[in-house]
C-alpha cells in the first residue's frame, strides 16, 4: 500500500455511469474508490511498459495454435467470422 505521504491529490472527471459503477465496485469490495483508480491506474501503466507487452505478445504466441476448429477457411474468413460472433 502506498503512504499517504506520497501521494498526490488529482483531479479526474468521470461519467455518470463510470463512478456509478466504481461506487458500486467499491462498496462490493470494501475499498474507497480512490483506492481502485490508483489500483486500475497501475494496471494501466504495467500494460503500456516495453515488458507488458511483450509480455502480452508471449501469451499470444503461447495461445496460437492451441485450438481446432472444423472450419477450413478461418484463415481466409477470420474477418467475417469475427464480424459474425460479435453480432450474435
Amino acid at each position: 500500500m502506498t503512504s499517504w505521504c506520497n501521494m498526490i491529490r488529482t483531479q479526474v472527471q468521470l461519467t455518470e455511469r463510470q463512478i456509478g459503477a466504481l461506487k458500486r465496485l467499491a462498496a462490493q469490495e470494501k475499498k474507497s474508490v480512490a483506492d481502485l483508480v490508483r489500483q486500475s491506474v497501475e494496471i494501466f501503466l504495467a500494460r503500456q511498459t516495453e515488458a507488458g507487452k511483450a509480455l502480452r505478445i508471449q501469451r499470444a504466441l503461447a495461445a496460437s495454435g492451441k485450438f481446432a476448429s472444423k472450419t477450413t477457411d478461418v484463415s481466409t474468413n477470420h474477418d467475417r467470422y469475427l464480424v459474425d460472433a460479435y453480432l450474435e
